[in-house]
């Protein structure tokens, strides 16, 4: 039963580390396209206010996928942290992509 238990919070942390690393992603892209474009400034400045937020989910679902190397106790711990931290990133990327869809 504990490496079902492992089993599913290797799986719930490695969808955190997807979801937030998107994020990261996607922030890095838009970041690099307004860098490129004359007028691109308040895209840059929010890019920048979304920083924090895309570093905290990522670092939090690395130390959830750190914490499913423990026993059952440290799993349930680490399915608590990475789906908080997956369903975060996931919001966040959501936002920004709605701010800035085009072509819709």
């Amino acid at each position: 039963m504990d490496w079902l238990v492992n089993l599913i919070a290797v799986i719930v942390a490695l969808a955190s580390v997807l979801a937030a690393l998107g994020h990261v992603g996607y922030l890095a892209l838009l970041n690099n396209a307004a860098g490129k474009r004359a007028g691109g400034a308040p895209v840059a400045q929010y890019v920048k206010s979304r920083w924090a937020v895309a570093g905290g989910t990522t670092a939090a679902s690395l130390f959830a996928w750190l914490l499913t190397a423990g026993g059952p106790t440290l799993d349930v711990f680490a399915i608590i942290v990475a789906a908080g931290s997956g369903v975060v990133a996931t919001k966040a990327l959501q936002s920004t992509r709605d701010r800035y869809r085009t072509g819709d």
